[in-house]
């Protein structure tokens, strides 16, 4: 229960994502503006945080320090570039293509998490080794669905387009921007695993991460954004994508993988990334009308195999813990066992 429970919680997250893409793509091609578009999600997204963290963390809260609340101010930073960098390349160019490009996300943050000992990694161990090759096995199904297509399984309707996903207007310059946007997200996932370790209550750290993203985007778009009319929320699809995105997107898919992080760690959270491709593919065949190509099929199943051995390596890691815990329990109660009977005959 300790995996299954953060499994289901990061795959509603991932959906919550990918319906993010597709809105947020959806109101920038009616000319919204990404930084307008993150000021106004953050900002819902705070007077959602704010009540539900109080009540939540009612009591036993950790006290604020202006050390915790720096790490605050940092993640805000992270946080809002990753959002400017991955909202202008799919402003760029698709959904499709963001979530593929996001397979990236894991290598790099099992590269940092091992580097601050955020995870074990011991190559003797068989979970170590499980979720390295885990990581390997789902980023090359990832790439496999984005890269292969092989024989049509599924056909889309005759003179069908899918103008939302398929749109493909400067794809070298997208790609740089996502390609940014994995980097940043990376260092985030490892700041927050820092921060949640001196701080941990999750819908706090939540609420301060939306609140700094919203007072640098006031900056931002203070500077960037002159024309009054680019600030509105007409048409209505603005005003929707914002609704969506301050709800479903900054305060529910980051509460879930904050919550889920501070109990598996950065590369369990990370590893759901190339899972958003799968659901991307699966909303383009059955909303959209997509084709369903061969290559989406085996990718999709490679990506399985690799979720499988990063759970089954997890799993492994929690139970070679509580052997230990336990194992270390009966042997300090076993030292001082000998000790109650000579108590006893002293009195």
């Amino acid at each position: 229960m300790k995996v299954a429970g953060p499994f289901v919680a990061m795959v509603m997250a991932e959906c919550a994502q990918v319906g993010l893409m597709i809105v947020s793509k959806e109101a920038m091609s009616q000319g919204m503006s990404s930084f307008i578009f993150v000021l106004y999600s953050n900002s819902l997204a705070c007077l959602v945080l704010l009540p539900a963290s109080l009540i939540y963390h009612r009591s036993g809260r950790p006290p604020l320090t202006w050390s915790i609340i720096s790490g605050f101010f940092v993640l805000g930073l992270f946080g809002f570039l990753a959002q400017a960098f991955g909202y202008t390349g799919i402003n760029l160019s698709s959904p499709t293509l963001a979530t593929a490009i996001l397979n990236l996300v894991p290598g790099f943050t099992f590269i940092l998490a091992v580097t601050f000992r955020l995870e074990k990694l011991d190559w003797k161990a068989t979970g170590s080794i499980a979720k390295v090759v885990g990581t390997v096995v789902s980023m090359a199904g990832a790439f496999t669905m984005t890269f292969y297509k092989g024989t049509h399984l599924v056909h889309s309707p005759p003179g069908f387009t899918n103008q939302l996903l398929s749109q493909q207007s400067d794809w070298v310059l997208a790609g740089s921007f996502l390609g940014m946007d994995c980097v940043v997200t990376s260092a985030f996932v490892i700041i927050q695993a820092l921060i949640l370790k001196k701080y941990p209550a999750e819908l706090i750290l939540v609420f301060f991460y939306c609140f700094f993203v919203a007072i640098l985007s006031i900056i931002v778009c203070l500077v960037a954004e002159r024309d009054i009319t680019a600030w509105t929320l007409k048409p209505s699809i603005r005003w929707t994508a914002v609704l969506y995105s301050g709800i479903f997107g900054s305060a529910f898919q980051v509460g879930i993988g904050t919550w889920c992080l501070c109990r598996t760690g950065p590369v369990f959270v990370s590893m759901f990334k190339p899972i958003g491709i799968v659901i991307a593919a699966a909303v383009g065949v059955i909303c959209f009308g997509d084709t369903l190509y061969l290559g989406s099929l085996i990718g999709a199943a490679v990506i399985v195999v690799g979720f499988y051995l990063v759970i089954w390596g997890k799993a492994q890691e929690v139970d070679v813990d509580g052997a230990r815990t336990v194992r270390g329990t009966s042997e300090s109660s076993s030292q001082k066992a000998p000790l109650l009977p000579s108590y006893q005959e002293e009195n």
